[in-house]
């Protein structure tokens, strides 16, 4: 049984050498290229955590309608509530802002005379 110590202290020959130097290059460059990865996907997490709009508050609004208008439908679409009136026999669509509930727009549908 040879000494473990013993094949320790033996110099290695230079073709081992030479492996040795490239598998503990190969090593550095894996380790470096997953301490980058790494990094990245903590740094793109953390960016998208930042960039979001924290909580949502809640809001309590009244939107005044025009006399004789009734809802004929509502719908959400990305940041927008779009709410579809019946206003005296004339379609119309109002938009509003979901983060602010501010009116953003007014589409008025009416036939050709």
């Amino acid at each position: 049984m040879s000494n473990p110590q013993s094949d320790d202290q033996k110099p290695l020959d230079p073709e081992t050498a030479r492996m040795v130097t490239r598998v503990r290059w190969m090593m550095a460059i894996s380790a470096l290229t997953t301490l980058f990865a790494v990094v990245a996907v903590i740094g793109v997490v953390s960016y998208r955590l930042l960039r979001s709009e924290g909580s949502v508050t809640a809001i309590d609004m009244t939107a005044m309608l025009p006399k004789g208008a009734r809802i004929v439908a509502t719908a959400v679409a990305e940041d927008r509530l779009a709410v579809t009136l019946d206003v005296n026999g004339i379609v119309e669509i109002r938009t509003f802002d979901l983060r602010s509930l501010k009116q953003t727009g007014r589409l008025r549908f009416a036939t050709e005379p």
